[in-house]
């Protein structure tokens, strides 16, 4: 992917752009202005309810909008990309040595040259964008981003449809069509097109070349981001396309070769699902990778109106009641967020449960629908199927593991990075005055200033008690299927799975996008500086100009389990097992991917815990009934009352002077291995 030429359109290519071969796209009315975030979350969600879509421009009359920064707003840009990430930035070590990159250095020559320019003699703003979003990418960090000022913020660029890989039986890469905007036709072109060339350039060979423009952490990252960048950019974080329009050679429905020319667009993204800026448990617990969360939501846009309907245009909402979005799947109260059915397959009938993102406002609530709706499948089999989840909320995806173990959840440990600033930041909060509480990495960093150390002590950000508060509550086996582009809480949460034994990790990818950590806005760290009052004044943190913001990881996740201390960052988690996507998949809803996971689920252990009470004055009986367990001991409020050999099942056992509200634990163990776990309140 090449960058802008100019931000403006001449007249010789607004000509050319209505050369396009292809059947357009229809363009909704223009939405109302609205100028705060309040009003915009408003008028996106009367829009959906109306049906409406955002106003559609082409790339070339979007552009026209834009090149308004300064010089000195140029150079202050500059001072707080440094300033972050000299001081905040906790993988910067890690990045100088397995990428060999300099970012500092490129900030310091850049803000060098910018001192000998002048407003008259300043290269054009898309070049500063450019340089900026380059080093930014050159740490190869989905986490540390340069977010782009405004016209861009909130902007996506498109082209109306998408294009997915898979795999023949020889292990060949194809490139197939797999989704077009509604109302978009071309010659024999549509699902299962196959796609040869892009602007010339062998297909997979363009893909590799545009991943080198987004670097993800690691070689199957960057390819699947090359690939997703070809037709859909979120212009906050990548810059604009430098072509107004592509061209596309393809393999059409009828076998013939096909050559299509289409014209970027340009339309408004949905609303992130909070203010990351705002001093807030949600904005401070986020392990969230922009481009897939910009991404998600503007696929929402281009192709799942459906669901924006059922939102309300609100990203990742909570109904008041469940909904179906298609008439195979179980109703859910977070339409956005999860889809559930049951799959059936050549070695049973499982359940199937996509988790689209861990961006939520309420990670309780997130907790519970996902162990609703996994109470409502199968109970002989799962497969947790993660695909393309940027992350969000950490706490969401650390909560959920304990609905899928016996065992005891020990949420990752993070980090902070020994510097002045961090140091600063922490002992301001280290008492918890803003809903944030620092104090637990405080007296390292402080300790540090005199031992050297690097870090911070390692502690975690969820809460150790609300990752276990529940305990299980689904006991079949369960599959988990990734790929390059899980990062974030979700590379967490894989990180979780795989740290806690909980099932088999099936990879559509040879690695997930290891992204390993919690990321603050400068906006935040700003925040934190001002708040509680009075603001601290010698805060480094100066207001950004035109709306234009910067994103950090702030504190590396590490794991837990045999790989304790290993960091998720650049690491990511492997699976057990790998599947390439087929034809089939792509168009059939993923039937080879699942009957994967199908065959995996069969070969694994099956547990059944049942457990039901009764209660007769003070007389507690309790009925167990069990399968691929030999042992169960009972707790009542965590002390122990009885264990039992289960030769036969089901069991009665009656426990006395029990009062009603006292919590019941069954622990199932077979061959002395804890395998399952469930809890009742009396």
């Amino acid at each position: 992917m090449s960058q802008p030429r100019s931000m403006k359109a001449t007249s010789q290519q607004s000509t050319a752009r209505k050369a396009s071969t292809a059947k357009k796209t229809t363009t909704a009315k223009k939405a109302p202005a609205r100028t705060t975030t309040a009003g915009k979350r408003a008028a996106k969600q009367t829009l959906a309810r109306s049906g409406q879509a955002a106003a559609v421009v082409s790339l070339g009359e979007f552009l026209g909008t834009a090149g308004t920064l300064t010089i000195g707003q140029r150079k202050l840009l500059v001072e707080q990309a440094l300033l972050m990430l000299e001081q905040n930035y906790v993988h910067l070590p890690l990045k100088a040595a397995m990428h060999a990159v300099n970012p500092l250095q490129r900030l310091r020559v850049m803000r060098s040259r910018m001192e000998r320019q002048t407003g008259e003699t300043m290269e054009p703003e898309w070049i500063f964008h450019r340089q900026m979003s380059s080093i930014f990418h050159s740490v190869r960090d989905l986490h540390t981003n340069y977010l782009l000022p405004v016209p861009f913020a909130g902007k996506i660029a498109f082209l109306p449809f998408m294009i997915e890989k898979c795999y023949d039986a020889a292990g060949a890469e194809h490139y197939l069509m797999t989704r077009t905007v509604t109302g978009y036709s071309a010659p024999q072109f549509g699902a299962g097109a196959e796609v040869t060339h892009w602007n010339g350039t062998p297909i997979a060979r363009a893909v590799a070349l545009n991943g080198a423009q987004f670097a993800g952490s690691n070689d199957a990252a960057n390819l699947a981001r090359g690939l997703e960048s070809l037709t859909l950019r979120p212009l906050v974080i990548q810059s604009p396309p430098d072509e107004d329009w592509v061209t596309l050679t393809y393999i059409g429905l009828d076998g013939s070769t096909q050559e299509l020319r289409e014209q970027w667009k340009v339309t408004t993204n949905l609303p992130p699902m909070t203010d990351l800026d705002a001093i807030s448990e949600t904005s401070a617990s986020m392990g969230l990778d922009l481009d897939s969360d910009e991404k998600a939501r503007a696929k929402k846009v281009l192709y799942i109106r459906d669901v924006i309907e059922l939102e309300g245009g609100q990203s990742s909402a909570e109904l008041s009641a469940p909904a179906a979005v298609s008439g195979a799947d179980l109703p859910t109260t977070m339409p956005g967020v999860f889809r559930a059915r049951e799959v059936v397959t050549p070695y049973g009938t499982f359940g199937h449960l996509r988790i689209f993102t861990f961006s939520v406002q309420n990670p309780v609530a997130f907790r519970d629908e996902f162990a609703r709706l996994a109470a409502a499948l199968p109970q002989n089999g799962l497969i947790v199927d993660v695909r393309d989840n940027g992350g969000g909320h950490i706490y969401a995806s650390e909560f959920t593991l304990q609905t899928l173990t016996p065992r005891h959840i020990s949420p990752e440990p993070v980090q902070f990075i020994s510097t002045p600033l961090n140091l600063r930041i922490c002992r301001r909060h280290k008492d918890n005055p803003s809903g944030i509480d620092l104090g637990p990495w405080f007296d390292s960093l402080d300790l540090a200033t005199e031992t050297g150390a690097a870090y911070s002590a390692a502690k975690p950000i969820t809460p150790e008690d609300g990752a276990n508060d529940i305990g299980q509550t689904y006991h079949g086996p369960v599959v988990l299927i990734t790929d390059a582009r899980v990062y974030s809480a979700t590379d967490i949460f894989a990180a979780g799975f795989a740290d806690h034994e909980i099932g088999t990790i099936l990879g559509v990818d040879d690695n997930t996008g290891a992204g390993g950590a919690n990321v603050w806005t400068h906006g935040l760290l700003a925040a934190l500086l001002n708040e509680p009052p009075p603001p601290d004044p010698t805060s480094p943190y100066e207001a950004l100009p035109n709306g234009a913001n910067l994103r950090v990881a702030i504190r590396r996740t590490l794991r837990v389990g045999e790989l304790s201390g290993t960091p998720v960052e650049d690491v990511g988690v492997q699976p057990h097992a790998t599947h390439r996507m087929t034809r089939a998949d792509l168009l059939d809803g993923n039937v080879d991917l699942l009957n994967k996971a199908g065959s995996l689920l069969a070969a694994m252990p099956h547990r059944r815990l049942g457990v039901s009470t009764s209660l007769s004055g003070t007389t507690l009986t309790v009925t167990l009934d069990v399968d691929g367990i030999d042992r169960v001991d009972i707790y009542l409020d965590d002390r122990p009352i009885s264990s039992e050999d289960l030769a036969d099942a089901p069991l009665n056992i009656d426990i006395l002077e029990v009062a009603p509200g006292q919590l019941l634990r069954a622990d199932g163990y077979q061959e002395g291995a804890l395998v399952a776990s469930r809890r009742n309140r009396v």
